[in-house]
């Protein structure tokens, strides 16, 4: 039944699916009641943000007229839901917000097609092929290992856009399919960012604002993410094993899985490439501890980037003019992944212009109370799971939702750890489903991956590590009473 309703689904484009969503919201402004809580400026690491007020919502009433609809028109104290011109204007002005990410992207790209460009990245690939390409599942369970605990950790997400050929390569020379290659990045990018041990996006900033002890009970969220990896790697093994024994049975059966575009031949690893990996590899670690240590955001990220490209061009020897076209080149291959960004962030935009987020969060808090403590948290998950659907950011859910969630939970007599867990598990598992994600479409975009078919894979996996959350969630409401 799931699997025939997922084959009759047919996704447009994803610039157009995210157009439509932000039309669709724009709409709801009208329908919406508006309101809106007080704000005040926190610092939470390096990081400013516009913290609401707990206990000081309003609601407005809505301003509407023909001038209103078309061009937009303000009146003091009143809402003013989104006009058409705002409607239009919500996805320039979504990528302005996001410009940060999206440069990161370009970037990144840019680095990569120079590091392609050396080939070290073909050699190091068909190293790893040569000693583990007879095990292809010890092989999945390193690599995807290593990308959680990166998620984890240090909430890498953006950073593996780019490598998603690189995966698909790795896929197709094991014998598997797009969508076995895509879950090797994805999925365990995802995973570990919702398991978030010491992810300095989501968990730090939650308990900063919950004014809880940074990366307090990490313990505990280790024992999480090592369950819910576990749970994935099965999960991953079990559709590799069941294509290795019948490629009928891929969700991508009938896909040629071309590559010709990712222009590549068998490389042996030279000393040259090990000076590139092991200059990359340092830069790399130290661009890591920096975001621990220095509070680095993302344009100091990518000026470590920069220099990792800088480092790869003099141990190679490469010309300058070929280093700068392997730039260009690199970012060119980047562009619908990192617009994708800007386009999500435009839902964004026109809700906090029709003032319905605040609403939307107030009405949330107001129908958990009336529940009992376990159940309490399991709705918190289920609220913070379709709120990223509107707001598919970690660091930028957090400010919105827990000030709010913090001192509910202390109403509701639950741990303000509890309300954080919740937080981390509803924002990182959607982001596999959600059409909303510009990390998520931007990967099935390289990947050649229709959204249909990677949420045919991939939802019985959502619905389990949900399952999972809610049990450690009513763990922790008993570790707590």
């Amino acid at each position: 039944m799931l699997k025939s309703f997922f084959m009759k689904i047919e996704m447009p484009h994803v610039f157009t699916l995210l157009t439509g969503v932000i039309l669709f919201c724009s709409l709801l402004t009208y329908v919406i009641p508006s309101g809106s809580y007080q704000r005040e400026e926190r610092k939470v690491g390096s990081l400013t943000r516009n913290i609401v007020l707990p206990g000081t919502y309003k609601a407005q009433d809505k301003h509407i007229s023909v001038q209103g609809m078309i061009i937009g028109e303000e009146k003091k104290d009143k809402a003013s839901p989104v006009s058409f011109v705002g409607f239009l204007s919500a996805i320039p002005r979504g990528m302005e917000g996001a410009a940060d990410i999206i440069f990161f992207i370009f970037i990144i790209g840019g680095v990569f097609g120079i590091l392609q460009k050396t080939g070290v990245i073909v050699a190091m690939l068909h190293k790893l092929l040569d000693k583990f390409g007879d095990s292809g599942p010890l092989l999945t369970m390193i690599i995807m290992t290593a990308i959680a605990v990166g998620g984890s950790t240090l909430g890498m997400s953006e950073e593996f856009i780019p490598l998603v050929p690189i995966f698909m390569l790795v896929s197709k020379e094991l014998g598997y399919d797009r969508i076995y290659g895509l879950a090797l990045v994805m999925l365990a990018a995802d995973v570990g960012f919702a398991a978030a041990t010491t992810n300095p996006f989501t968990v730090n900033i939650a308990q900063g604002i919950a004014e809880l002890p940074l990366n307090s009970e990490w313990q505990f969220r280790a024992v999480f993410l090592f369950t819910t990896l576990a749970i994935t790697l099965i999960y991953v093994l079990h559709y590799g094993k069941k294509i290795k024994n019948d490629p009928t049975k891929s969700l991508m059966a009938g896909d040629a899985f071309d590559l010709g575009d990712l222009k590549y031949e068998k490389t042996k690893l030279t000393r040259s490439h090990l000076a590139i990996m092991a200059g990359s590899f340092t830069i790399f670690a130290f661009i890591l501890y920096a975001v621990q240590a220095y509070d680095w955001w993302l344009n100091e990220m990518a000026g470590g980037f920069l220099l990792m490209g800088i480092v790869a061009t003099f141990f190679s020897e490469l010309k300058i003019s070929e280093a700068v076209k392997a730039f260009v080149n690199g970012m060119e291959e980047m562009v619908v992944a990192a617009l994708v960004v800007g386009f999500a962030r435009g839902i964004q935009v026109v809700l906090d212009e029709g003032q319905v987020m605040d609403t939307l969060i107030f009405s949330a808090a107001t129908v958990l109370r009336g529940f009992p403590q376990v159940l309490s948290a399991q709705g918190m998950l289920i609220f913070q799971s379709a709120l990223n659907f509107f707001i598919p950011s970690g660091s930028g859910q957090a400010a919105v939702t827990m000030p709010l969630m913090a001192p509910l939970s202390d109403v509701l007599g639950l741990s303000r750890q509890t309300a954080v867990l919740a937080f981390t598990c509803g924002d990182g598992f959607s982001n596999t489903i959600v059409p909303t994600s510009g990390v998520l479409m931007a990967m099935l975009s390289l990947a050649k991956i229709p959204y249909q078919k990677w949420l045919r894979f991939v939802f019985p996996l959502f619905l389990i590590l949900m399952a999972i959350s809610a049990l450690f969630l009513t763990i922790s409401v008993f570790v707590h009473h």
